[in-house]
């Protein structure tokens, strides 16, 4: 994926604080997901946004005087001082110290299926009622609560105005304003009537361009749709293969794309170097889509063990939302929303739990991701209990949600952990999430780029 540029045009202020060039955090507790180590007292430098070094006390940096050399010769440490070897004496004005000492830290978490723009989805006629201007509003919002609540990265699988998502992902990279690291899907590419078209309207009511963008008749329109949207901004590419809970008048396990159609999508995709992720519910649209070579399949909720066999045969990621079918029922029961969508919310959700739990057992590769827009942003970590109940220990869903959703991503050499060359991106919670995964529900500070963006210790 190509880096785009942070810094904002001449004459706008960025809204990202000046950070020292250099930050030493004190962390109480570093937890490695790849090895699942708690490690004591580690002190993670960071240049520029990205991590340099990670020490700890057995380091002979930390009992000698001489200083840590911790890349290409940059000197990360003060030699001299025992104490504290991490302390900068070459400019103390362009060093700072963040102390968590009593806390432990994360990688900053991955939401891997995530919808930032717009209000909350229900069951109506999603984008009529609001123009393209309030929704990218609602997802400047959207954005800074998400940060706010550790997840420092997501994968932001469409959205119904065409490139409203990519907008607010280069404001953010600009430092306009606060939010995640963002993948962007421009829009969703979905047949005529089909779960990411917008429906319900009176047929006579014409549909402005940005609300149609990726609606597809045939394999030629696929093609074309796949590069109008990486032209404009897309990171990643989201097609809708069978019908959705969401979208009046679909039906979950019919096939609204054909095999030949996902195809050339996936094939598209690969020539302009993204990937492709399938929303499927149904049963046979899943295999359609992992036959196809998706690099993900969203939901799955009817997965069958033929399913599961295809997708560990071609390495296809599963990303499901667990938690919001319990937020559906709920939500959508006590604020009166379609009998249609509550039935197909209520006919999916205990099957894609157990088929999640069929498809971690015989190993298919998972990945964190909620749904988020479906229930209100910032209750992302909620699901980590979900996951955990329903088969991954609470280690492998804190590197479903760091590491394994950093690879589905591609993004693997930027986020998702926290070695040196990585984004200083980090979660630090008060107790052990290896004991209580909900701990990562609370967190007391959150760090992009080296940066606090929360900290609830000051906040009292």
């Amino acid at each position: 994926m190509t880096d785009r540029p942070t810094a904002a045009p001449a004459g706008v202020t960025s809204t990202t604080a000046a950070t020292p060039a250099r930050v030493v955090i004190r962390a109480g507790r570093l937890l490695d997901p790849g090895t699942g180590d708690l490690l004591a007292d580690r002190r993670i430098v960071v240049e520029d946004g990205r991590v340099i070094a990670v020490v700890g006390p057995d380091d002979p940096a930390a009992a000698t005087d001489e200083p840590l050399v911790a890349k290409d010769g940059l000197v990360a440490g003060d030699p001299g001082s025992v104490a504290d070897p991490f302390a900068m004496s070459l400019d103390p004005a362009a060093t700072s110290t963040v102390d968590l000492s009593g806390l432990t830290v994360v990688p900053g978490l991955i939401d891997a299926h995530s919808h930032l723009i717009g209000d909350m989805e229900w069951g109506g006629t999603p984008g009529l009622g609001t123009s393209a201007a309030q929704e990218a509003m609602t997802g400047v919002r959207n954005a800074r609560v998400t940060l706010e609540a550790g997840f420092t990265t997501v994968r932001d699988v469409g959205t119904f105005r065409a490139f409203v998502d990519c907008a607010l992902r280069d404001a953010i990279d600009a430092g306009w304003t606060p939010g995640p690291r963002m993948q962007c899907a421009g829009a969703y590419i979905t047949a005529p009537g089909g779960g990411g078209e917008v429906t319900g309207q009176a047929q006579d009511i014409g549909l402005p361009e940005d609300l149609r963008l990726g609606v597809v008749r045939d394999e030629t329109d696929v093609r074309h749709a796949v590069r109008r949207l990486v032209a404009g901004g897309a990171d990643v590419i989201k097609i809708i293969v069978t019908g959705a809970v969401l979208t009046r008048g679909t039906t979950l396990g019919a096939h609204e794309l054909t095999e030949g159609q996902v195809r050339t999508a996936v094939e598209t995709a690969a020539e302009l170097g993204v990937f492709v992720a399938a929303h499927a519910h149904g049963t046979e649209g899943i295999k359609t889509a992992v036959r196809a070579g998706v690099r993900s399949i969203e939901h799955g909720s009817l997965v069958d063990n033929e399913g599961i066999e295809l997708m560990l045969r071609y390495g296809t990621y599963l990303v499901a939302d667990l938690y919001d079918g319990d937020w559906i029922a709920e939500e959508g029961r006590r604020a009166g929303w379609p009998a249609e969508t509550l039935r197909k919310n209520d006919e999916t959700t205990e099957a894609q739990r157990e088929g999640f739990r069929r498809a971690v057992a015989a190993g298919v590769r998972v990945a964190f991701g909620t749904d988020s827009g479906v229930y209100p942003h910032g209750m992302n970590a909620r699901q980590l209990a979900y996951d955990v109940r329903y088969g991954l220990s609470p280690l492998a869903a804190i590197r479903a949600t760091t590491l394994w959703a950093a690879e589905l991503m591609g993004w693997e050499d930027r986020v998702g952990s926290l070695v040196p060359g990585r984004f200083a991106d980090l979660v630090a919670v008060a107790g052990d999430p290896l004991a209580d995964i909900t701990e990562l529900e609370r967190p007391v500070v959150v760090i992009k780029g080296g940066t606090v963006v929360r900290d609830e210790r000051t906040a009292r």
